[in-house]
């Protein structure tokens, strides 16, 4: 019995060798990940089968699938007959609010309540939907996350050169991200570092948490990472406390462990604040159901000029009607 074909074509037409030239999106990429974007329905096995072969040739020289390609590279793919993988259905084209976007980079403006990533029981997020938004687009890669929760701003890179060089910036710290955070009680104005390691874990509910670690003999605090948050009051109001907070690491809920850590958590959140004060202010004359934290500013240097940007997203609507309750209040 003849073997299986790899794929089907859509068409009779003779597959035909494909000379790839790299552009700067994929500068600095592994020949593995190219090809995989570049061969939509091409199995994984097959990619690398044509790379150990030979068959694959990069500016006409044999290559391995850990090569780095570099703009202007000219890639040499054999003749395949394969079936387009067609696109999810499921995941609908959307965009989202753009406060900055040039050739490099985008900056959008994430609600409350949408995923940046699929995964975890979330079949899709911004970065699905903005991908099925713009089809032309070669490259949309995230360069940092945030809560599906949290909303404002993020970084998607539009080329692999500004993907590296902003999550550099991340990864040294030299990148000023501010939120606004509301949290229930008076915070000392005097409490301006939260300095606290924190650990990840998986509970017993098989979710996963983030929990403080401030006790050396902790069997853990080995594994806990160094935490900084910076904290400053933007407003009192009666019972509540308005946030900024600047973070100079970037760990999986650290703002929120840390305010709820320090007795003042955050309002509205689901996992590490206060469950009741939540439900009430969810089923009251306020209606507000969400978390809040919001990434209002974003400073970076910027991937090819290198200009500082300093970004801004205003406050949603709704964390700004419940502002505006709590200032009446006061009178």
């Amino acid at each position: 019995m003849p073997a299986a074909p790899i794929a089907t074509a859509a068409s009779a037409a003779p597959a035909q060798v494909r000379q790839l030239t790299v552009d700067e999106g994929s500068d600095g990429q592994r020949l593995d990940n190219f090809l995989t974007r570049e061969l939509k329905g091409a199995p994984k096995t097959l990619i690398y089968r044509i790379i150990r072969s030979g068959e694959v040739r990069i500016n006409k020289g044999r290559c391995a699938a850990d090569s780095r390609l570099a703009t202007g590279d000219i890639v040499r793919v054999p003749p395949l007959r394969l079936s387009e993988k067609p696109a999810d259905p499921s995941v609908p084209a959307r965009e989202f609010p753009i406060v900055f976007e040039d050739d490099h980079l985008i900056v959008v403006d994430k609600p409350a309540g949408v995923a940046v990533h699929g995964g975890s029981g979330v079949s899709f997020g911004v970065i699905e939907q903005l991908r099925r938004a713009r089809p032309q687009a070669k490259f949309l890669e995230l360069v940092h996350r945030l809560d599906k929760e949290t909303s404002g701003l993020l970084m998607i890179a539009k080329k692999r050169s500004a993907l590296t060089h902003l999550q550099d910036q991340l990864r040294e710290r030299e990148t000023g991200k501010t939120y606004a955070a509301l949290v229930a009680g008076s915070w000392t104005a005097s409490r301006k570092v939260v300095d606290v390691p924190l650990l990840k874990f998986i509970g017993s509910d098989g979710e996963r948490w983030v929990r403080a670690v401030t006790d050396s003999n902790d069997s853990h605090a080995d594994q806990a990472k160094r935490s900084i948050s910076l904290v400053r009051i933007a407003e009192a109001l009666p019972g509540y406390s308005l946030l900024d907070v600047t973070i100079k690491t970037g760990r999986t809920h650290q703002i929120r462990v840390h305010l709820s850590h320090e007795g003042h958590p955050i309002v509205g959140d689901p996992k590490y604040g206060d469950f009741e004060a939540n439900r009430a202010l969810a089923r009251g004359a306020l209606r507000f159901d969400r978390m809040f934290l919001h990434a209002r500013q974003l400073r970076f240097n910027h991937p090819a000029t290198g200009d500082t940007l300093t970004l801004h997203a205003p406050l949603p609507d709704d964390c700004e009607k419940l502002l505006a309750a709590l200032r009446r209040g006061a009178r």
